[in-house]
This record gives structure tokens, C-alpha cells and sequence, in this order.
């Protein structure tokens, strides 16, 4: 569905092979409420590009040429356009390149081996103000955490357990169904979190929960 104001959801691509742009272009400008409005071909572009379109989603390969980098890029992004989201796309399986993705303040991360399957997905998550991870990596995150860099600032095990499925992407739904909570519950437990460590959005507790150690690389 489109966003909740019946707009639709607008996006820039950002790929160094433009045979690859044109097949996401295809991907997501079949789903309804949903227009790609511009392209770009390296990060430097991409920067020009979202302040000129100022899309609510932009798609960054990770890896492309250009003296400014793609994570680089991405508190570059944030700055000229605070309403675009980033979904990171790229090949790279590796959790530490998702790590330091979202640490950059990237919302979203997504192989390109499942960008068919998972990319509107993500699209639509972020564009919704949530963060989407590939649920691969998700699960390799999730199972070799690291140590805490500093203290958990009074947080209880159970809202440990909230932060780190916040950061992993999930919906209050989905991380009520896994903890077998009421997703009531689990809205009173985000909202201690946010209130004990200062951090109103999303983004800001994915970033707390990866500088603390609460999800980690292999």
C-alpha cells in the first residue's frame, strides 16, 4: 500500500551499472504506490540527486567508484534530505558491512542475490519509519552478540531483548509473536527504553544497540 497519505513512495536508485538500475526500476515501479523518480551512478551523484528530489527512499549500492564512499554517503544523505530513508543493496555478506551500514544510519540492508523478493519489503518498511534487515544476517547478528562497550543504563533483560529485535527490523508484531508478549506490552517496553536511554526514533536505538554491543558480527 502507498504511504498514509495516499502519496506515493518516491525513490532514487543508486548503482554504478545501469543495467542493474534498470532492473530495480522494474521491480519497484510495478509495485503500486511506489515511483522511482531518479537515478544516480555513484555516491557523489546520489548525494546531488536526493537533494534535488528529496525521495523518501534511496537505494545505495555499497560498493561503487568515486572518491566519496557509499557509507560516507550516507550522514551526507541525512543531512541534505532528513525525510529520505536508506536502503543499503549490495553483494556483500558479510554482518560487519551491515553493521557498519546502520551505524552510518542506514535503515535498511538488503543482498542483491534477494533483492526480487526482499527489496519492496524493505522499501515499504522504511519508507514506514522502521529498519529492514536481511533475515540471514539478521539471525547472524543476532547469535554472536558482542560484549557491552558501556553500561545498559538500567535497562532489564526483557527490554535488552526488545532493543536488540528493534535493531534487527522487527515490527512490535513480529517481536510480540517471538517473546510471547501482547504487542501492547511490547510498546510499553519500547517506550522504557526510549524514555531510560534518551532516543525517540527507531534509528537512534538501532544505533545505541549496535555501538553497546546488543547485536554483533560473527
Amino acid at each position: 500500500m502507498a504511504a498514509a497519505d495516499d502519496a506515493p513512495i518516491t525513490i532514487v536508485l543508486a548503482d554504478d551499472h545501469a543495467v542493474v538500475r534498470s532492473g530495480l526500476r522494474m521491480v519497484l515501479d510495478r509495485e503500486s504506490g511506489m515511483e522511482v523518480v531518479s537515478e544516480a551512478g555513484d555516491a557523489e551523484s546520489a548525494v546531488r540527486t536526493v537533494l534535488g528530489h528529496k525521495p523518501r527512499v534511496l537505494v545505495l549500492d555499497l560498493n561503487m567508484p568515486g572518491e566519496l564512499t557509499s557509507l560516507d554517503a550516507i550522514p551526507r544523505i541525512a543531512e541534505v534530505s532528513p525525510v529520505t530513508r536508506v536502503v543499503v543493496l549490495t553483494m556483500q555478506e558479510d554482518p560487519e558491512f551491515a553493521r557498519q551500514a546502520l551505524r552510518a544510519g542506514a535503515s535498511g540492508y538488503v543482498l542483491k542475490e534477494a533483492a526480487d523478493d526482499e527489496l519492496v519489503e524493505a522499501v515499504r518498511r522504511v519508507a514506514g519509519g522502521d529498519t529492514y534487515l536481511n533475515p540471514s544476517l539478521g539471525a547472524r547478528l543476532a547469535a554472536a552478540p558482542l560484549e557491552p562497550s558501556g553500561p545498559p543504563d538500567d535497562l532489564t533483560e526483557r527490554e535488552v531483548e526488545v532493543l536488540r529485535l528493534i535493531a534487527l527490523g522487527h515490527t512490535n508484531a513480529e517481536i510480540a509473536g517471538q517473546l510471547f508478549l501482547s504487542v501492547r506490552t511490547v510498546e510499553s517496553h519500547r517506550a522504557h527504553i526510549q524514555q531510560k536511554l534518551g532516543r525517540a526514533t527507531r534509528a537512534e536505538l538501532v544505533r545505541y544497540a549496535l555501538d553497546h554491543g546488543f547485536v554483533g558480527p560473527e
